[in-house]
């Protein structure tokens, strides 16, 4: 149990300090949010936590999969910025991105990989 804490207190301390960093620095921010933080810190757990070799690769391999269809989202939610409210600003995002990612996985399911 005492591990699992130390687990919640770390990722969690990740998410507030890149919070942190965005409110000082546009540019710092956005560069702290965009490092991989959580994906290392998911391995570094896996990895303690002697999960197969083959489950740490998988993880990182899909990650790689699974952010390309979430960069257009980057790019849409500032253009809506001065056109609605942030929630409707935010929900709109969601959803384009996860038709980006419905697009992105039957494109690579005909190269034979299957992110559903």
């Amino acid at each position: 149990m005492g591990w699992l804490i130390i687990k919640y207190l770390l990722s969690a301390a990740v998410v507030v300090a890149v919070s942190e960093f965005a409110k000082r620095s546009d540019k710092l921010g956005g560069l702290v949010a965009a490092l991989p933080l959580i994906t290392l810190l998911v391995l570094i757990w896996l990895h303690i936590e002697q999960q197969p070799i083959e489950k740490i690769a998988n993880h990182a391999r899909y990650t790689f999969w699974y952010v390309i269809p979430t960069l257009p989202m980057f790019l849409l939610f500032p253009w809506l910025l001065p056109r609605l409210g942030f929630w409707p600003r935010l929900g709109v995002s969601v959803v384009f991105t996860v038709l980006c990612f419905g697009a992105f996985a039957l494109t690579l399911r005909r190269f034979g990989i299957e992110l559903l």
